[in-house]
């Protein structure tokens, strides 16, 4: 079966769904492997996979390829990648990439102010 954009999302978004950031991951690298564009959906359904299996630094690791292939950075990869954060603990690294994402153009959503609340919560930092 050839794969195009579409089940490689879907794919992706399954193993997000059932925490299985490794298959994520795979589905990611043959897709970049196939030529396939990296979409917004694509890259924060993997970020999400990391999250969701409390693989932060993969999560993180995922979102700083991204930026550093100049691809587009939006509200959710900024969202998954800062949940990954609070999730494993990481509430410095969440509240360093939530001031990134005010420094950008990059719109911020309930989501991302909840992510932050949550991230100072778990760092005591709440006054």
């Amino acid at each position: 079966v050839q794969m195009d954009a579409i089940t490689f999302n879907a794919a992706i978004s399954a193993c997000s769904a059932t925490r299985n950031w490794e298959e994520a991951l795979q589905f990611l690298r043959s897709m970049a492997e196939s030529d396939l564009e990296l979409d917004v959906i694509t890259t924060s359904a993997a970020i999400s996979a990391c999250e969701k299996s409390s693989m932060w630094q993969k999560a993180l690791q995922l979102f700083n390829v991204i930026a550093e292939e100049a691809a587009e950075l939006d509200t959710i990869i900024y969202n998954a990648a800062i949940s990954a954060c609070v999730k494993g603990g990481e509430w410095e690294r969440a509240l360093q990439l939530y001031s990134a994402m005010l420094r950008s153009v990059v719109e911020l959503d309930t989501i991302s102010a909840s992510a932050a609340i949550s991230a100072c919560e778990k760092g005591g930092e709440w006054e």
